[in-house]
């Protein structure tokens, strides 16, 4: 029985034809070599299996080649290359930083470098992984690296550029190799499963190349575990199964179902996925990426940024021609969202749930999530559309205060003035009447069965709206100001007596009003052009409950300051206006700190207590 060999290394190159997906790189060194226009240290970075140990191995052949081929290849056949092949070639030295990285290393290999080649032009020193080195070995690297003898080459690889020192990088040559194409990679594997006499969809080798990550030796890792589970015929469903991925025809039919508004069919489907031992980020992260790709198929530009076989390509344009772009963009945004939350969720199933039901939502017509479908909620759900109906067409008769009457007599408005009870309790009365008959018209279910007093509720179960609910918020949209009595006096007025009237007039408000009350008491109303009182507040909140009243407040502060042609104004104060409000102890100890008010403590022979 032969000795087995995994792939990655019975098919790694053995020239510079043979390395994949490098073509630039690679012309520029056999151009180096013919032209004999070779520098004393390279550098090759790029991310893991991509050919950077590859490259140098078959640089440093090609550079002691005593033959080369009229395309810069080495022959194979001299001596220099034979013994390289059989390992035997003292004029190749390999050092793994990873493992040899303090200085002694260091000096042991500076020490080759006096010997010049027995055979050949050149001494080739590849050092891998070459960021491993300590700073000591580092810079006892640095003096023979700045002036090395003729007759040596270094050649370093590194998958972390960044921490290679800055003076060793300006010494080097630097290439940087590119990650693999799935295109790319797809070749390679299918020209492996021809040589090894294995049968393959091409499918699953794109689905190997997509799970490589633009990395040949990570494919072809890939390539050999799948190759063995299929036993020696790789499809696509065992290559998926093997490697613990979800096949992409779940993520087109999620896609399909969203686009359908198939809400139950998809919490079937994440059941079913679920089952098979798939986490919800798996779910969440797949179809984001999935979705991308449909994104970028929308556009024949951007096409060509898929990472996916022919076939897998053509199905994203066919769903892209389905999707429109909104649809698209937003159901990116609400997983990304699902993403960033997954890890401090503590129901994360539910998470992944709602997310896919908002984003079967997003192509509801009327009744769709206004929140998942990134726009303004202009009106509510199916289920609240009779409670529309029934305040819009109420809206005109309702003029009440904010808090309905339900007595004899009403509360004295803010600045004293008194309404009549009977004509507000009367037209209370026309107004739950006319509610009542809108409602018979438009359920009959609702009709009142009691007398005037009963207030009719409609069934809608536990959402626990009333009319009594409705009518309040109509009444704040259809508030009159109330009249100024004494429009024609014109009586001067200083700040001092305004600010005496407002705090009378918080004073007297009712009851019902105390908290608003005490909030107005903070204000500092101000002259602005006289008689244009205006008023500051600190936020939007209290600004619509002044506002509320502001005909009552003018009304009242008219007949306080017996000046009938004044206006009140309120504005949301800036935010340098918002100073903290002092305390009584830190406006006394304010004042102390005055000489004057100290002496004339002290003269009257006054004690603080």
């Amino acid at each position: 029985m032969e000795d087995y060999i995994v792939s990655a290394r019975k098919y790694r190159p053995a020239s510079f034809a043979a390395v994949v997906g490098q073509p630039t790189l690679t012309t520029t060194l056999k151009n180096a070599v013919r032209s004999g226009k070779l520098a004393h240290a390279y550098l090759f970075c790029g991310p893991r299996g991509v050919g950077k140990t590859t490259c140098a191995r078959i640089f440093a052949k090609v550079i002691n080649c005593m033959s080369l081929t009229p395309d810069g290849e080495a022959c194979g056949q001299c001596e220099s290359c034979k013994a390289f092949e059989e390992q035997r070639s003292y004029n190749v030295f390999e050092l793994d930083a990873a493992s040899n990285n303090s200085v002694e290393h260091i000096k042991s290999l500076m020490e080759q470098t006096r010997i010049p080649p027995q055979v050949g032009k050149y001494k080739v020193f590849i050092i891998d992984e070459v960021h491993m080195l300590s700073l000591a070995a580092f810079n006892a690297f640095l003096k023979t690296l700045e002036e090395p003898p003729a007759h040596v080459i270094f050649i370093l690889a590194t998958t972390e550029k960044h921490k290679i020192l800055p003076t060793i990088l300006s010494r080097c040559q630097v290439y940087d190799f590119e990650r693999m194409t799935v295109d790319g990679i797809v070749g390679h594997l299918r020209d492996v499963a021809q040589r090894e006499g294995i049968a393959c969809e091409e499918e699953a080798l794109a689905l190997l190349a997509e799970k490589a990550d633009g990395g040949m030796r990570d494919a072809l890792s890939l390539f050999d575990q799948a190759a063995g589970y299929c036993n020696g015929n790789i499809t696509y469903a065992k290559v998926a199964e093997d490697l613990n991925v979800l096949d992409t025809d779940t993520y087109f039919s999620i896609v399909d179902m969203a686009l359908a508004n198939k809400v139950a069919e998809l919490m079937l489907l994440v059941d079913s996925v679920t089952a098979r031992g798939f986490s919800g980020d798996n779910i969440i992260g797949g179809l984001a990426a999935h979705v991308r790709n449909v994104m970028m198929a929308k556009d024949e530009q951007t096409v060509r940024l898929l990472e996916t076989g022919q076939r897998q390509r053509e199905r994203y344009v066919e769903q892209a021609r389905r999707c429109n772009a909104s649809f698209l963009y937003n159901t990116l945004s609400l997983l990304n969202k699902c993403d960033l939350s997954y890890r401090q969720s503590s129901n994360k199933r539910l998470l992944v749930e709602l997310t896919l039901i908002q984003v079967a939502q997003l192509t509801q017509p009327d009744t769709a999530s206004a929140d998942g479908a990134g726009r303004k909620p202009k009106r509510l759900k199916i289920l609240f559309r009779l409670i529309n109906n029934v305040r819009d067409n109420v809206a005109p008769q309702v003029a009440a205060p904010d808090s309905a009457p339900d007595a004899a007599t009403v509360a004295v408005g803010v600045g004293g003035a008194a309404v009549s009870a009977e004509s507000t309790a009367s037209r209370a009365a026309r107004t739950e009447t006319s509610v009542r008959t809108e409602v018979a018209r438009v359920t009959p279910d609702a009709a009142p069965t009691g007398g005037v007093t009963a207030r009719p509720m409609l069934k809608l179960g536990s959402l626990g709206v009333t009319f009594d609910k409705l009518m309040n918020g109509e009444r704040k949209e259809s508030r009159v100001e109330e009249e100024v009595t004494n429009k024609e006096e014109n009586s001067d007025f200083t700040v001092d007596d305004l600010l005496f009237q407002w705090h009378s007039m918080c004073n007297r408000m009712p009851t019902q009003m105390r908290a608003l009350a005490a909030r107005m008491k903070n204000m500092s109303p101000k002259i602005a052009d006289f008689p244009a009182i205006e008023v500051s507040v600190d936020n939007q909140m209290l600004l619509d409950q002044v506002n509320g009243i502001r005909g009552r407040i003018r009304s009242t502060l008219a007949r306080g300051l017996h000046n009938g042609q004044l206006t009140v104004t309120f504005r949301l104060a800036e935010v340098e206006e918002m100073g903290r409000k002092l305390t009584k102890k830190e406006v006394f100890d304010r004042v102390m700190q005055k000489s004057e008010a100290r002496e004339f403590i002290k003269q009257l022979g006054l004690e603080i207590v």
